[in-house]
């Protein structure tokens, strides 16, 4: 009967456990920021879909040495799209959101970029996995 009893409970967690995962929004691919010419930049960042939006989630553990006129925007193998300079960066660390625009499709790009508009010059970039 105890068993029984903890073999119920015990499903009863598990049941529980993949509900509330299930409700959490889906993470989308993550990767972490490598700073480029020059600069230092690390942490995590991924890209969330949360209902019909996509959000560039910079993680607690993010770090920029500073530039001026630093924008999130995306990027191919290396290569920033100009067309997706959508925000400036709001602080050099900690854990940041950033709402993509609807005419940008995440989908189609494999990296985020840190962009420096004032010298038009890349200052980070994060391959999506």
């Amino acid at each position: 009967m105890i068993a029984r009893q903890i073999w119920v409970l015990a499903t009863g967690l598990v049941t529980a456990a993949c509900v509330s995962l299930a409700s959490l929004p889906a993470l989308a691919d993550g990767g972490t920021f490598k700073g480029i010419n020059n600069h230092t930049v690390s942490g995590a960042v991924s890209v969330e879909k949360r209902g019909d939006e996509h959000v560039i989630v910079l993680g607690a553990d993010f770090s920029f040495d500073g530039a001026p006129d630093p924008r999130i925007a995306f990027g191919n193998d290396g290569k920033y799209a100009t067309d997706t300079d959508f925000r400036p960066l709001k602080a050099n660390s900690g854990a940041q959101e950033y709402v993509v625009p609807k005419e940008i499709d995440p989908e189609k790009f494999n990296e985020v970029h840190i962009w420096c508009r004032k010298f038009s010059v890349g200052l980070a970039i994060a391959e999506l996995n």
